[in-house]
């Protein structure tokens, strides 16, 4: 059995008890890297000195540049994302990915190209996909893959989108994480021989996604473009082609997984539905304010074209209301 000594973790929502109990159960000489990323935002970060409390191994926020050690805990720090190159920690202010940075997947996909069939991938509680993606990357690479039960999970959503991009080695329910982490840190089979790929793509992505400025013909080299526009700064995404999970990146950094990307632009629609109706309400009272103006002039006739444009736009603003309410199946 293959020793593996890089343990990566992503959680959000629902996933500080589980991060408590599975540290709480890890042994003193663990011997292995564990490295967490933890949706916090720019917020400050107790988080180190929870988890240093909750178990044996002490827990830190990673200097730039620092080494790891094995039987030590790593956090990304707030506001960057973390990442491991010749067995030093990076921490960068790179572009949000699904949102978040930190996020999971910097994390996942470094370790995958850099450490390879060492790496064991977990991915524990939390909203939307972040994490999916890397998880495939890990198992493409010859890592093992850990998934938190989503019926066990409060927000099972990371937990399944997981599943569905990468599978995993082992699905566990919060009891079970430790051991399960343990047998896999000391070489448990996979579930199923899961192929290395070659691709070079994947390494590829993870080089541009540490990259602070990226060229149209590099995205080109991994994806291809597509007709959607980035959420977050309007720019082009490319589909990645490798499609497992499904996922968009633009040349600014910004990357997402479909799920991501569904619900962004699932709120630009509602965002932009609701322009249209402050738009059509701003004509509403404009037309009110000249029908006044005419009424004092005494212009009857133009009172009543007001009103006719009054009318109309009260019954355009409520077929635009109408498309932002939760339709009862």
């Amino acid at each position: 059995m293959a020793h593996r000594d890089i343990v990566v973790i992503g959680a959000s929502r629902g996933a500080l008890p589980v991060l408590r109990k599975l540290v709480a159960g890890l042994a003193s000489d663990l011997d292995a890297s564990v490295c967490i990323v933890l949706h916090i935002g720019r917020h400050h970060s107790i988080l180190p000195e929870l988890l240093s409390r909750a178990g044996p191994l002490k827990a830190s926020h990673p200097q730039q540049g620092e080494r790891m050690q094995r039987g030590r805990i790593y956090i990304a720090p707030p506001d960057r994302h973390m990442v491991v190159r010749d067995g030093q920690f990076r921490l960068l202010d790179t572009a949000a990915e699904n949102f978040a940075r930190p996020a999971a997947d910097p994390l996942f996909r470094s370790a995958a190209a850099e450490y390879r069939k060492r790496v064991v991938g977990v991915v524990l509680s939390g909203d939307l996909d972040d994490g999916a993606a890397g998880l495939a990357a890990i198992r493409a690479r010859g890592g093992y893959a850990v998934v938190q039960r989503p019926d066990d999970s409060e927000a099972p959503s990371m937990p399944r989108s997981a599943l569905a991009a990468a599978g995993a080695d082992a699905v566990a329910s919060l009891d079970d994480l430790p051991q399960v982490l343990h047998a896999a840190v000391q070489g448990a089979a996979p579930r199923e021989e899961h192929p290395m790929t070659n691709r070079p793509d994947l390494d590829r992505e993870a080089q541009l996604g540490e990259s602070l400025t990226v060229l149209p013909e590099q995205l080109d080299e991994i994806g291809e473009r597509s007709a959607l526009t980035c959420p977050s700064c309007n720019g082009v995404l490319w589909r990645m082609y490798d499609e497992r999970p499904l996922r968009y990146r633009c040349h600014t950094g910004h990357a997402f997984s479909s799920l991501t990307l569904e619900e962004a632009t699932e709120q630009s629609a509602e965002d932009a539905v609701w322009g249209a109706i402050r738009a059509v309400h701003e004509r509403i009272i404009f037309a009110r304010e000249r029908q006044r103006w005419a009424e004092r002039a005494g212009n009857d006739v133009e009172k009543a074209v007001e009103q006719a444009r009054i009318d109309e736009n009260e019954k355009l603003a409520e077929i635009l209301r109408s498309a932002t309410r939760v339709q009862e199946p």
